[in-house]
C-alpha cells in the first residue's frame, strides 16, 4: 500500500502544480482528500479553467477574485473543514470555473493559512495526452513540486484530435506523424523535451511524472518500458516516475526514482 504522499515524496507543506493530461483533476482531489483526512489544510484551485467541483470532490467552493476575501472566508471554513476550493469567476459562455492568477496564489501561499495548495495548472479538454501551447502551462512561481500527468490509455491509439489535445505539437515534439499509433517513446518525449508538459517549471521545483490509467490491462507493463527508457537517458531532471491510477485505491501502484546524470 503506497500513499500518494509517499509516492509523490511530499514533505510537510508546499504548492503542487499538476500539468499534462489524462487525470489531473481526479489526481488533485484524490490527493486533497488524502492530505485533509490527516487534518492538514488544503486549497485546491486552478490557473486555467475547471468544471465546478462536485460536493464529493470539494465540500466548499469560494468564488472571488479578491485574495483578501478568499483568505477571510477560508479562515472561517478551515475551522471545521480542512479542504476547500477557490476560483476567480464563472465563464458566462462555457460555465467553466475560471482560475486564479499566479500572483493571487502566491499571496494565498504567503498567508500561511494553508499547508498545501494544489493547482491544476494546465488544460487538456479531457484528452489523455497533450502538448502545451506557447501560453501553457500556467505554473505559479511559488510551486515546489510539478506533477506531469500522462494518460496511458492513449497508447496504441492514433495521434489525432480525438485522443490528443494539440496533436500537431505532440507530433513536432515526438517526431510521430499524425495518424500513426502512439507508443511509449511518444510519452517519453513529452516528459523530457524542453517544450513538453513540464515546460515553464520553476528552476527550484521538483518534477515527478505520473503515468495514470495503469489499471487498464497491459498498460502497466508499457509504463515499465517508459521508465526503463528514461533511466537509460542522460540529463533527465525527473526525480521520479509513478505508475498508478486515480480510480484505484491506493492510486500509486509502483514508482521508480530516476538518477540525475
Amino acid at each position: 500500500m503506497v500513499s500518494l504522499r509517499h509516492g509523490l515524496t511530499l514533505g510537510k507543506k508546499g504548492v503542487i502544480s499538476l500539468v499534462g493530461a489524462g487525470g489531473k483533476t481526479s489526481l488533485m482531489f484524490r490527493l486533497a482528500h488524502e492530505l485533509s483526512a490527516s487534518g492538514e489544510t488544503v486549497l485546491t484551485t486552478t490557473t486555467t479553467k475547471i468544471s465546478r467541483p462536485t460536493a464529493e470532490q470539494s465540500p466548499h467552493l469560494i468564488i472571488s477574485d479578491s485574495p483578501a476575501e478568499i483568505l477571510s472566508r477560508a479562515g472561517s471554513i478551515i475551522k471545521h473543514s480542512p479542504h476547500l476550493s477557490a476560483i476567480a469567476n464563472i465563464s458566462s459562455s462555457t460555465e467553466k470555473r475560471i482560475g486564479l492568477p499566479s500572483e493571487t496564489i502566491k499571496i494565498l501561499w504567503n498567508s500561511h493559512l494553508f499547508r498545501w495548495i494544489i493547482v491544476e495548472a494546465d488544460g487538456a479538454a479531457r484528452r489523455p495526452l497533450k502538448a502545451p501551447a506557447l501560453h501553457e502551462p500556467v505554473i505559479p512561481h511559488c510551486t515546489s513540486l510539478v506533477v506531469g500527468v500522462l494518460g496511458l490509455s492513449a497508447l496504441g491509439k492514433p495521434l489525432d484530435d480525438e485522443t490528443v489535445f494539440r496533436p500537431e505539437l505532440v507530433s513536432k515534439i515526438s517526431g510521430l506523424e499524425r495518424g500513426m499509433d502512439i507508443v511509449g517513446d511518444t510519452l517519453g518525449a513529452l516528459l523530457t523535451h524542453r517544450q513538453g508538459i513540464f515546460k515553464g517549471t520553476p528552476v527550484a521545483a521538483q518534477k515527478i511524472a505520473f503515468l495514470n490509467q495503469a489499471d487498464i490491462p497491459g498498460l502497466k507493463e508499457i509504463g515499465h518500458g517508459i521508465i526503463e527508457s528514461l533511466v537509460m537517458k542522460k540529463g533527465i531532471d525527473l526525480s521520479r516516475v509513478v505508475i498508478g491510477s486515480t480510480w484505484r485505491d491506493p492510486a500509486v501502484f509502483e514508482y521508480q526514482d530516476i538518477n540525475l546524470l
